[in-house]
């Protein structure tokens, strides 16, 4: 079954985009200053399987992913469930590309309670109307390129927030936490309007501890 058969946009006038976020990372911090950019975790690898199985049942005409480990790694259960390659598009890596540690939300919150603060806050080191500029650019030229498709796309937390701040008309920002693996969906018709289907769906997280 077609879990949104009637939402189907295979009209030529509109089309589905789903961003979902990666799986839950390692925590990384390199001695030399590289960038981190952590693999999924064993509970992040049972989420994108989770995902994976939850979408099997749709029908994806691409797949597309943030070239950070992280995000990658999560693509490539879809991928075999779809029997879909995966195109890495750099304009959906996270703003923390280049950074020298990454720690999961939940241990930031544990080990450093104000810096936790700032990031559920939006207070972030990046210039988000940058940052934003770039993911949009990203995903209009995907929505162009798949008109009348559904199209999942791999990547991160805040390229779902500037995103769905762009979609709804918000100012670029942090507002919302997705859950790992969740699935956020948008409806793009081809006339320019931008909408929202549902945010954050984590149904398929429910057998996974995380």
């Amino acid at each position: 079954m077609d879990y949104f058969g009637l939402l189907e946009p295979r009209n030529g006038h509109t089309m589905e985009l789903i961003l979902i976020r990666h799986g839950l990372p390692q925590h990384v911090e390199t001695r030399d200053g590289s960038p981190a950019d952590p693999p999924l975790s064993e509970i992040g690898r049972a989420q994108a399987a989770q995902m994976a199985t939850w979408l099997q049942h749709e029908s994806i005409d691409a797949l597309y992913s943030s070239p950070m480990a992280r995000a990658h790694q999560t693509a490539e259960p879809l991928s075999r469930a779809q029997g879909l390659s995966v195109t890495l598009r750099d304009g959906v890596a996270e703003f923390d590309q280049h950074a020298a540690a990454y720690v999961p939300v939940e241990k930031l919150k544990q080990i450093d309670f104000d810096r936790w603060q700032r990031l559920m806050k939006g207070d972030l080191d990046v210039d988000m109307g940058e940052f934003a500029d770039r993911v949009v650019e990203t995903l209009e030229d995907i929505v162009t390129a798949h008109r009348g498709q559904r199209v999942a796309v791999t990547c991160h937390g805040g390229v779902i927030n500037v995103w769905t701040a762009h979609v709804i008309g918000f100012p670029p920002r942090m507002f919302f936490n997705p859950d790992y693996t969740s699935i956020n969906r948008f409806r793009c018709a081809t006339s320019g309007e931008r909408s929202v289907i549902t945010l954050n769906e984590a149904v398929h997280l429910r057998e996974v501890q995380g």
